[in-house]
């Protein structure tokens, strides 16, 4: 039923496309489910520590260990890619992170709490790594060269939904039936997101090994420094300003918290769905390239001001500015990053190495907030850290991808 939805939408509005249909409708499908599963609990996994006992630090340091982990198990996953195909590996994925919930309940148990904590974010690294270079692999192979930008906007919008949607039912649900219960069914979704890839063939000669000789290091290297200041984006756009939130703005302590930041994280959906369409026609309309650079700009400056945050209200709008920034970036960021792997000759091999940068830059940020935790009071730490990230976010707007030079 979820993917007939998504085939009967594209069908109308992507007649001129040279994959099939049901491919990209799959994609989609899948996708948003994976999302929808991840954020019922990524949002709240923070919280939900804090409010065990675990300190400020002492979560910084998890999450720097955490991405860590996906860069160690980057390169296996590409492998894996290569070996089974994109669609096999999301399967192998959404497996692993379903298992991986079984875990998270524990990690407040007296004994085991540490080893739970280890296991749920061991299993969750090697499960992002692999979905993350599978699905980059997939939707590089099938979409159409000539609207790749409206393509990547209507996944984006599917994304949206999803990342904003997740956090308020999450949340709601949260309050009523506790985390636990919400961590339950985040495993089961996690089950069902792979079904939809697998009613059609792999989309890339599968049984490959990765083989960097000739890799184009010499065109693609800006591109990688840009994705470890994505890498920094993510981390500091989602975690530390959960932090944030949970210490200036929601200090109740108790469990309306959940609901609380739910509400607010998706209160922004709707402004994140009208830009992805306008963005894609940009893109499409060869302005990929000054958007890139602009919402970089307005993202970097957006940093700077989170530090005077301490309102719901601000909250808010803070949130709405952070969407029309981060999908201005994000959008034509992943079309260059698409060419750039169509004609590296290299596809897996260039977006596993995009998935170490990115993952490395996030473990960068997650350490550089822990320092600040440990140095000084918890407000400062957080907002020295905003003024830094400022600062590092400007890298994204300096890939220079041949798309944009054309």
């Amino acid at each position: 039923m979820v993917p007939s939805f998504f085939h009967r939408f594209l069908r109308r509005r992507h007649f001129w496309r040279h994959a099939t249909f049901s491919e990209i409708a799959e994609l989609y499908a899948s996708r948003t489910m994976r999302i929808f599963a991840l954020r019922l609990v990524s949002t709240f996994t923070s919280i939900y520590l804090i409010q065990k006992g675990y300190s400020f630090e002492f979560v910084a340091v998890f999450w720097a260990l955490f991405y860590l982990g996906k860069v160690i198990f980057s390169y296996p996953s590409a492998l894996q890619v290569a070996r089974f195909g994109p669609k096999h590996a999301t399967l192998i994925s959404n497996i692993v992170a379903a298992i991986s919930m079984i875990f998270l309940p524990y990690t407040t148990h007296s004994m085991y709490g540490l080893l739970a904590l280890a296991a749920w974010g061991i299993l969750q690294a090697y499960s992002n790594a692999l979905n993350d270079i599978a699905y980059l692999v997939d939707f590089s192979k099938i979409k159409n060269i000539i609207h790749a930008g409206k393509e990547i906007g209507y996944m984006n919008i599917f994304e949206k939904v999803a990342t904003g949607l997740s956090p308020l039912v999450g949340g709601v649900m949260a309050l009523i039936f506790g985390p636990v219960v919400v961590m339950w069914i985040s495993a089961a979704l996690f089950l069902f997101a792979a079904g939809p890839l697998l009613l059609t063939a792999e989309p890339i000669r599968v049984g490959r090994h990765l083989d960097f000789e000739g890799f184009p290091w010499r065109t693609t290297w800006r591109s990688m420094v840009a994705q470890t200041a994505v890498g920094v984006d993510i981390y500091a756009t989602g975690t530390a300003w959960t932090l944030f939130l949970i210490l200036i703005v929601f200090t109740s302590g108790t469990d309306q918290v959940y609901a609380k930041i739910g509400f607010v994280t998706s209160i922004s959906l709707f402004v994140a769905l009208v830009a992805s369409y306008a963005y894609g026609r940009l893109i499409d309309h060869n302005k990929g390239g000054l958007l890139l650079q602009y919402s970089s700009y307005l993202n970097s400056t957006l940093h700077s001001l989170r530090i005077f945050v301490a309102t719901p209200f601000s909250v808010v709008l803070t949130n709405a500015v952070n969407e029309i920034a981060t999908t201005g970036y994000t959008m034509p960021f992943m079309r260059g990053l698409f060419d750039t792997a169509d004609i590296s000759g290299k596809r897996i091999e260039y977006l596993y190495i995009s998935e170490v940068c990115s993952s490395f830059g996030a473990a960068a940020a997650s350490g550089l907030l822990a320092l600040l935790f440990v140095i000084t009071d918890g407000q400062i730490a957080l907002q020295v850290f905003f003024g830094m990230t400022a600062l590092l976010t400007l890298l994204i707007a300096a890939p220079k991808f041949a798309l944009y030079r054309k």
